[in-house]
């Protein structure tokens, strides 16, 4: 299909002379010569037309190759992450993953579009020099050298682009890494009082990004200028070398060459470069995807296993374990571990933290290699982690997690698990991201249920007792891990030693020894609706440069295309007056006047241009970087309540996505726009200054374009928020199978995790599939209409030969000819700019979420304050969002200074929303103060920076133990060993 658009490129300008050739030679009695001419304009018509087919036909099966691609690629991403092992995931962060899936894989998308013209433009390039010798001879390898020299400055452009890219893909990978931690422990920040360190971090990262990614801009608009002045070069110094080599000038040899350059101007100095350009950063975007491709793999548990014919034959056995998480560290984690659990056994596995404990699960679960030794076991495994897993969704898929409801069994799981009366709308409960509305004991049962329902054969419970109360952890105990799970074998991890007297057997760990002991029996996200505002376009300027730096922008936009186009228009009304430029005496004084004027106007050209992309792209950029700066510092002061109903993948989303759009396409796109749309305005006006009456199609075309336009964007911009808001559930199911990484093996859920992981892609593959093809629609519906117009244009210079000459004709037709892509593609360009201003839109939304209460205040208390530590609740009420039912109610209670106050209650009560009242994670109703002073009068820093908490949730942030325990190196190694020697985490 390329090859059928080249010979169609080519076969286009040589009609177009044969045309202009029947005017130069016009003989009103010559109907033979009328008839060849019309057979000629019937030419340039079909070729029009087969071009405007022909181009959307090719793109839109490059577009649908690319589209594939990329899903395939995105599915064998997420494959990928469900097999990482624990080094492996060392070596990755979620914030790099979400990078491949949200920037990488576009190169795809990218590069299928610009591929063929690696060799389409070097084939085209020659094919031109054939048909340029046969027109003006030897004169036409000055404008071919410049192309030549065109072709390796923009391959040396593409290796740096490719190097930009590399560096800038980390950068990015590094900031949605901080991003997503930031957003997963934003309660830590807020408690800790960290916004404004974090804010210096990720300001670091991101300036740095935006310096590489400044250079990539800066070498587009090089790349866009070039493209611009090209023609203006090619022209004047072809034509120059003609002249003077003695060569006279007539208006079928000007404009043919004209049209030869720009059909290969636009290959070579557009088509070409891009195709470098996309061609380097796929390579980098492959290699990186390549990179985690390659990563180590979990073994899988169904290796251990062993064929189980009844369940009273399910087992487990070890001998001799020897297990190491980091072999650069001199003990192993589990070393001579041995012991066999049978059917209706309890193992019950104790010891200090860091011992070894939940390494013995992970080595079952295969999770954890083993170095030496046997791991056997018959039956099928289940697990309750840790730290309970709780995806988006109601209580009742996070139990049945895929299992078919019985509503017997679910019964007997819901009281043997403590989870009948949970919640108001009990276990249809839409829960947020990570169970964000559940408390850490409501958590703990959800998962223990998810274990118990899946009637497995072997129970693996990781600490489930250590989130409840005493009395509901008995409950647990009893009724669940005693009671429905009786008949199978179960190994517990447990502090809780009043439970110890029921199992049939006690593994002690301390360190790397073992002691084994028998027991003797006693919420979806919004999108904006309707067309984008003027303001919106006004904040996204107003956030790259002043009133000064636009106003120079729009003067040098201007400055560029006026000179190019008064040149254009110079030397085009000196050839239709007649005149004839010949390098000899009688004129050398006129040629030399001449010569100096397009030499002035072209280099004005050329310096204006340059300028002008430099500047556009240097203020579109700074645009990103101050509204990506405005949205994360008010991601920082919002309230909790915001991170606790929007998942973390809807707000990756902006910071990946979107902000890709802003770094990069939306730039190009928009300066692209207004280049075209200036030449386009200088072709009608240069046309309509010498042929007055082709403004009379011009003027019901414009009214048709605008009209397709409106019609389009009522449909694509809606589509483009619908492709937005598809694209976040990839993101959150990413980001929430990685938190449940080993919950998701141990239950076999990949393959459902998978299917669902495509499901999501699926939609937002629908969404882009339908913006793809409605793009299509709307530029062949634009190219067909300026194919009439062309048609209309042609038969009109036949049906006018008499009152026209052979340069209008040449001028009208070649600008015509020029219009058909050009105008389509300018109106396409402001749809396309519309499109991505949603981008803008989305990040200028999160721009304005609403705040919390100010960092600092007026009212600063004393410096040592608090100094005795005495609080005070008066009649507080306290709940997590307005109009939310009140979670405490009329609380009066006073904490005297050096008390150590026990709060018990059972779980869900309000403990923890007591905390979240003191730090204000949300403004209580009622007093609370602290040695006299008011918190609700105090800035939220002044407060939280006084007070410390360890939290019921622990964070730890990608990094060394050293950045955890003081992430901006705020104290000496000796404070830093004193506090880990108190909490007896010395030997870590």
């Amino acid at each position: 299909m390329n090859t059928y658009l080249f010979l169609v490129t080519m076969i286009q300008p040589v009609l177009l002379g044969k045309l202009i050739q029947y005017f130069e030679s016009y003989d009103p009695d010559n109907m033979d010569a009328l008839y060849e001419a019309c057979g000629y304009a019937a030419g340039v018509s079909l070729s029009t037309l087969g071009l405007a087919a022909l181009h959307h036909l090719y793109f839109y099966h490059v577009q649908r190759a690319g589209m594939k691609i990329r899903v395939a690629m995105c599915h064998m991403i997420y494959r990928k992450a469900l097999c990482l092992n624990s080094t492996a995931l060392g070596k990755t962060t979620t914030g790099q993953i979400v990078n491949l899936l949200s920037n990488d894989v576009n190169k795809f998308d990218e590069v299928t579009i610009f591929l063929h013209f690696l060799w389409v433009g070097p084939l085209q390039a020659a094919a031109v020099m054939v048909l340029l010798w046969y027109e003006i001879g030897p004169s036409c390898l000055a404008g071919m050298a410049v192309l030549v020299f065109l072709m390796p400055i923009q391959t040396l452009f593409g290796r740096l682009f490719s190097s930009f890219r590399g560096t800038t893909a980390a950068l990015t990978d590094n900031r949605i890494r901080t991003m997503n931690e930031v957003v997963s422990g934003i309660r830590i920040i807020k408690m800790y009082a960290w916004e404004k360190p974090f804010a210096a971090l990720v300001d670091e990262v991101r300036r740095k990004e935006i310096s590489k990614i400044m250079k990539s801009s800066y070498l587009r608009g090089l790349n866009m200028a070039s493209f611009f002045v090209a023609s203006k070069i090619i022209v004047f110094i072809t034509f120059t070398v003609y002249v003077l080599m003695g060569n006279r000038i007539s208006a079928s040899r000007v404009f043919v060459a004209v049209s030869l350059y720009g059909a290969v101007r636009l290959t070579v100095t557009l088509f070409f470069p891009n195709a470098i350009e996309k061609v380097s950063e796929a390579l980098i975007s492959i290699g990186r995807i390549k990179n985690f491709l390659v990563l180590e793999e979990v073994g899988s548990a169904q290796d251990l296993g062993l064929p189980v014919a009844e369940k009273k034959d399910c087992m487990v056995e070890i001998k001799d374990l020897i297990c190491y998480w980091d072999k650069a560290l001199d003990s192993p984690t589990l070393q001579n571990l041995s012991f066999t659990l049978r059917s209706e056994q309890l193992l019950a596995v104790i010891g200090p933290v860091g011992a070894g404990k939940s390494s013995l699960l992970s080595t079952i679960l295969g999770e954890l290699t083993p170095d030496k030794g046997v791991v056997k076991f018959k039956g099928e495994l289940t697990y309750a982690s840790q730290q309970p897993w709780i995806f988006p969704g109601t209580i009742r898929s996070n139990i049945l997690f895929g299992k078919a409801l019985h509503p017997q069994k679910y019964e007997r799981v819901l009281r043997a698990c403590a989870l009948k009366r949970l919640l108001p709308d009990g276990d249809l409960e839409v829960i947020g991201d990570r169970g964000a509305t559940l408390s850490g004991g409501q958590k703990a049962r959800v998962s223990l249920a998810r274990a118990v329902y899946q009637d497995a054969d072997i129970y693996l419970l990781d600490d489930p007792l250590s989130a409840v109360d005493a009395e509901v952890g008995k409950h647990l105990f009893e009724q669940c891990i005693c009671g429905l799970l009786r008949k199978k074998p179960r190994i517990l991890v447990t502090h809780q030693l009043q439970y110890l007297k029921a199992a049939d057997q006690i593994l002690v760990l301390k360190e790397v020894s073992v002691c084994i002991c028998p027991v003797q029996h006693m919420l979806e996200e919004s999108r904006s609706e309707g067309s984008i505002g003027l303001h919106l376009y006004l904040k996204y300027f107003r956030a790259g440069a002043n009133v000064l730096v636009l106003l120079a922008l729009v003067f040098l936009n201007l400055l560029a295309h006026v000179s190019g186009f008064y040149a254009t228009h110079e030397q085009l009304t000196y050839l239709e007056r007649g005149k004839v430029l010949m390098y000899s005496p009688d004129v050398f004084v006129s040629f030399c006047t001449l010569f100096c004027l397009c030499v002035g106007l072209t280099g004005a050209t050329i310096i204006f241009g340059f300028l002008r992309s430099l500047v556009f792209f240097n203020v579109l950029v700074n645009s990103a970087q101050t509204l990506h700066n405005r949205m994360f510092t008010a991601i920082l002061r919002t309230p909790v309540r915001f991170f606790d109903v929007n998942p973390i993948g809807r707000i990756l989303n902006r910071f990946s996505k979107d902000i890709g759009y802003l770094d990069s396409l939306l730039p190009w796109t928009f300066v692209d726009f207004i280049q075209v749309f200036l030449q386009i305005l200088g072709v009608i006006i240069v046309a309509a200054a010498v042929i007055p009456w082709i403004l009379i199609p011009v003027v019901p075309l414009l009214v048709v374009f605008l009209f397709l336009r409106r019609y389009f964007l009522q449909t694509s911009r809606d589509i483009k928020r619908l492709e937005s808001t598809t694209r976040s559930p990839v993101f959150s199911h990413l980001s929430s199978s990685l938190q449940g990484l080993w919950t998701i093996r141990a239950f076999k859920a990949q393959q459902r995790f998978q299917q669902a992981f495509d499901a999501h892609q699926d939609l937002h593959s629908e969404a882009w599939f339908l913006f793809l093809t409605t793009s299509r629609w709307f530029a062949l519906r634009l190219d067909g209409i300026c194919s009439i117009f062309v048609t209309i244009t042609t038969f009109g210079c036949l049906f006018l030969r008499d009152d026209l000459k052979a340069g209008a004709v040449g001028l009208a037709l070649s600008y015509a000819v020029t219009l058909i892509g050009m105008f389509q593609w300018g109106v396409r360009q402001s749809a396309e700019v519309e499109n991505m201003m949603t981008s803008v839109e989305r990040v200028v939304e999160y721009t304005e979420l609403e705040s919390e209460a100010p960092w600092e205040t007026d009212i600063r208390p004393p410096p040592d304050w608090p100094r005795h530590g005495f609080i005070t609740f008066d009649q507080v009420n306290f709940s997590y969002y307005a109009d939310s039912p009140p979670v405490l109610k009329n609380i009066t209670a006073v904490f005297r200074s050096r008390e150590k106050v026990g709060i018990v209650g059972r779980t869900g009560a309000g403990k923890s929303s007591l905390i979240s009242a003191l730090f204000r994670l949300a403004e209580p109703d009622g007093r609370i103060s602290i040695d006299g002073v008011l918190t609700a009068e105090i800035g939220l820093h002044t407060l939280r920076q006084r007070i410390s908490i360890i939290p019921q949730d622990p964070v730890l942030f990608t990094g060394t133990m050293r950045k955890n325990l003081d992430p901006f190196s705020q104290h000496t190694d000796e404070d830093l060993w004193n506090a880990l020697g108190e909490v007896l985490q010395c030997g870590l």
